[in-house]
């Protein structure tokens, strides 16, 4: 059976995916990391909007395509470089996608629009992109906090944990609070929203 567009393009992302050299225990297995982020991506859409368009799912799949190619650390470790960091990678994740995309035999249409969605435009009158953007939170508290926030004092933490209720719809917010946390990490959630 002949694969479909959507189905090589997924493939060709995941391909990408599994060339991150960094692995994380899933299961008792070594996963490539940026392969399990892009899985947890996924699912977090599918809970999220389930009847999601491919042009959401290719984007949500691709977000992070590549990133560990460009370390964070190859730009200053200043707020200012931490913003020209992820610009750049924004557009440099779009246009992998775009062109991975296009040799999947989708239109140029919509990789454009796999694209915008990566770059996050129109995030705030955008009804996909704020989706893409609550899934990539919704994937930072469940999969990346925990660890994050050990590196970083309490004000810190709910100021980043603040930001990151602020960037989330209504439904993102539901999908949030039912997110299985350690108690303290709960605890941290809580003061942040209550302040």
């Amino acid at each position: 059976m002949t694969a479909s567009k959507f189905e090589k393009a997924i493939h060709a992302m995941d391909e990408a995916h599994a060339l991150d050299p960094r692995k994380v225990q899933i299961e008792g297995q070594d996963e490539p990391y940026e392969l399990h982020y892009s899985k947890k991506m996924s699912d977090y859409l599918q809970k999220h909007n389930p009847n999601a368009t491919d042009t959401l799912r290719l984007a949500i799949r691709a977000q992070h395509l590549r990133r560990w190619e460009v370390p964070r650390d190859s730009y200053a470790m200043s707020k200012t470089g931490y913003h020209l960091w992820r610009t750049y990678l924004k557009k440099r994740q779009a246009e992998l996608a775009s062109q991975i995309c296009l040799e999947s035999g989708y239109s140029e249409e919509d990789a454009n629009r796999v694209g915008a969605l990566i770059k996050k435009e129109n995030l705030k009158h955008d009804a996909e992109t704020q989706i893409l953007e609550d899934v990539a939170c919704l994937v930072f508290l469940d999969d990346q906090f925990e660890e994050f926030e050990k590196g970083h004092d309490e004000a810190k933490i709910i100021n980043i944990l603040q930001k990151t209720w602020g960037k989330m719809s209504d439904r993102g917010h539901e999908l949030a609070l039912e997110i299985s946390m350690s108690e303290h990490a709960r605890e941290l959630v809580s003061k942040a929203l209550t302040n």
